[in-house]
């Protein structure tokens, strides 16, 4: 779901433009390009030596809900601080949550080609003369210390693919007498799309994008910089996407009125256009009636630049690296029960090396100090309510053993602190909140993340021949369409695999929820007799592809109806910008009276991505160790942590 993803250019701006060096004072300032709400250099923060702090109160006990990235990398850094009674409860029997990495084989447990029915492509952050690890970003961080493999992602209309088909209204966009797939092909990283239907799109997307990012590059953490951002969310937070791209554009922007960069100036065919293809990397109509401030944010500030698949902790030819507990089928928690153990391969490698990886400080990993508690980690379980106990603590009840109904147990602990990392419909659907006053959890906090718009998404990848990325040339690498199959990926892991992937079809929004009635099998066939009618139409293709694809080991993945999830990411529409900014305020503003921190993607602005899961967690680690009179490291104090602004 990311908008524009050939697009460079924040990683791209000229040092001249952008603010390469901090002052002393700026110490903990991001720098361009981050996240425009909170000008904050995570990384700074925890990459350093003891990370975040040192505990003073070891024994304060903390739940942590949720053992996807948030929870996770909040267990690690408060285990790093010194904190020592930490409880990780999860329901399922896998860890990583939205990161699902499938192994693409069964009969083997050695290396080979995983999907990512989750998340899939990265930004680190980094800027172009920077390799991705070098980032300002907690991804970075995290993927230099646990040694994890990265290539550049394979996306629609990138160099980094050998050609893009593009095939729009029954192949009569071109403009051909007979049905067309257009190939793209973009060697060089800046050559248009072809036909000039498609080049004046692209071409009005790219002004309006270079216009606004050279001008935040100039201020970004800069004294003028939070009251520029105030003025573009007074601007755009009422806008719908739809009504940005046909918003007339702006021939020069004025200092005068700073948030003010116009609109694309897109005329009703040419938005037609946008809707479906973006600019190469995928249709945009599912975001086209969210707020534009998403799109802006994901465009302009660096989630959408160097996307990274990350090949998970592997040497070059593919094989996982020495690691805890690599050939293990399964692994246990604290209280015997087996959860899936790690391969260290795709995504997945993330979260199994937050939680299987020794921290240097503590001498062990996580899961090796839950081993030695009874309630360090409790897989299978499922929190039910959250009670406000008279002394202040919360008194946390959950079924354990979950899955098997005639062996679950109702059980409860209390905690002095709670961190709640879960999908905020999981919360509404799953969780009872009781004795918990207005004071510790405004009625406004409540409806803002009960009324949040979660996207529905559906995934279906298979096995690909190696024949086909190696030999074949008249068949694009990937296909964008206005079909219902959408968005067709193929991409490589490594050579040394015995073979390859393709991503048969990618939707978002409507156009996965209209696929939800086919059953697993039904949408595979579907999938795969519609693109091959598609290259079939097409006079300048004419050669079917399901023959390259192992259609019986497909594999499908709908987020709205997994139970663990409730969908994939959560957006907001016009108008609600600052009702999801207000969830990221919480913490600060709530979280030392309830005793209960709100974290990751959920209580963001920056939906479908894990940066914002890492920066949550952080956030909610140092206000607990604010709560607690941890001692911060590197001089760092709250006086340094700048506040979430609501603006107008």
């Amino acid at each position: 779901m990311t908008i524009g993803s050939s697009y460079n250019y924040p990683a791209s701006a000229p040092r001249g433009i952008t603010r390469a060096k901090r002052s002393t004072a700026e110490k903990w300032a991001a720098r361009f390009p981050n996240p425009p709400d909170l000008c904050f250099d995570y990384r700074a923060l925890v990459e350093q030596k003891d990370g975040i702090a040192k505990a003073t109160e070891p024994k304060h006990r903390i739940c942590i809900i949720g053992a996807g990235i948030t929870g996770l990398t909040a267990a690690r850094e408060l285990y790093r601080c010194g904190f020592t009674h930490i409880t990780l409860i999860e329901q399922s029997s896998r860890i990583g949550g939205r990161h699902l990495t499938v192994p693409g084989s069964k009969q083997s447990t050695a290396s080979h080609t995983p999907f990512e029915m989750g998340a899939m492509r990265m930004p680190f952050f980094n800027r172009s003369d920077e390799p991705p690890t070098e980032g300002r970003s907690l991804m970075a961080y995290y993927a230099r210390a646990f040694d994890l493999s990265t290539v550049d992602f394979a996306n629609p209309g990138s160099q980094w693919v050998h050609s893009t088909g593009i095939y729009l209204r029954e192949g009569t966009i071109g403009g051909e007498p007979t049905p067309q797939m257009l190939i793209w092909k973009n060697e060089d990283g800046s050559t248009p799309p072809p036909g000039s239907e498609l080049q004046k799109v692209y071409a009005k997307w790219k002004a309006f994008a270079d216009r606004m990012t050279r001008h935040v590059a100039e201020v970004y953490a800069s004294e003028r910089w939070e009251a520029m951002w105030q003025a573009i969310v007074a601007k755009y937070q009422n806008v719908s996407f739809r009504d940005l791209v046909t918003m007339p554009a702006l021939q020069a922007w004025d200092q005068r009125a700073p948030g003010d960069f116009g609109g694309m100036g897109m005329s009703a065919d040419e938005s037609a256009i946008f809707y479906a293809i973006g600019i190469g990397d995928g249709s945009w109509g599912a975001f086209y009636d969210v707020c534009s401030l998403y799109p802006l944010r994901t465009a302009i500030f660096g989630f959408s630049s160097h996307l990274q698949l990350m090949l998970g902790r592997v040497d070059s030819l593919g094989d996982p690296l020495p690691s805890p507990h690599l050939y293990s089928e399964t692994v246990v928690d604290s209280m015997g029960l087996n959860f899936d153990g790690p391969r260290y391969i795709g995504l997945a490698a993330l979260s199994e090396c937050l939680m299987f990886m020794k921290i240097a400080e503590t001498g062990k990993s996580f899961h090796d100090h839950c081993l030695g508690r009874k309630d360090g980690l409790l897989m299978d379980s499922s929190v039910t309510k959250l009670t406000k106990l008279a002394d202040g603590k919360t008194r946390v009840h959950f079924d354990w053993l979950h899955s098997l109904p005639e062996r679950t147990r109702h059980r409860f602990e209390d905690f002095d602190s709670v961190i709640v990392t879960l999908p905020s419909w999981l919360i509404e659907t799953r969780i009872e909140l009781e004795n918990f006053t207005p004071q510790m959890l405004p009625f406004e906090t409540i409806n803002a993340y009960k009324t949040a718009h979660w996207e529905t998404s559906c995934k279906v990848f298979a096995p690909l021949k190696k024949s086909f990325l190696s030999k074949n040339r008249n068949i694009p690498q990937t296909i964008v369409t206005d079909s219902f199959i959408h968005d067709v990926y193929t991409y490589r892991y490594n050579e040394n695999y015995s073979y390859d992937c393709i991503l048969l079809s990618y939707t978002w929004e409507d156009d996965a929820t209209k696929l939800a009635s086919f059953s697993d099998k039904e949408l595979v066939s579907k999938c795969a007799r519609e693109l091959d009618r598609i290259l079939m139409r097409c006079t300048n293709i004419r050669e079917r592809i399901s023959s390259y694809i192992g259609l019986d080991q497909a594999v499908v993945q709908r987020w709205i109806t997994d139970k663990n999830s409730l969908g994939c990411a959560k957006l907001y529409r016009p108008g609600t910008y600052c009702d999801a900014v207000s969830l990221m305020k919480y913490n600060r503003d709530f979280g030392h009276h309830s005793g209960v921190y709100f974290s990751g993607e959920s209580f963001s602005v920056d939906a479908g991505w894990t940066e914002p899961c890492f920066r949550g967690a952080v956030d909610a680690a140092i206000h607990i160790c604010d709560k607690t009179a941890a001692i911060f490291n590197g001089g760092f104090s709250m006086n340094d942590y700048p506040h979430y602004n609501l603006g107008t």
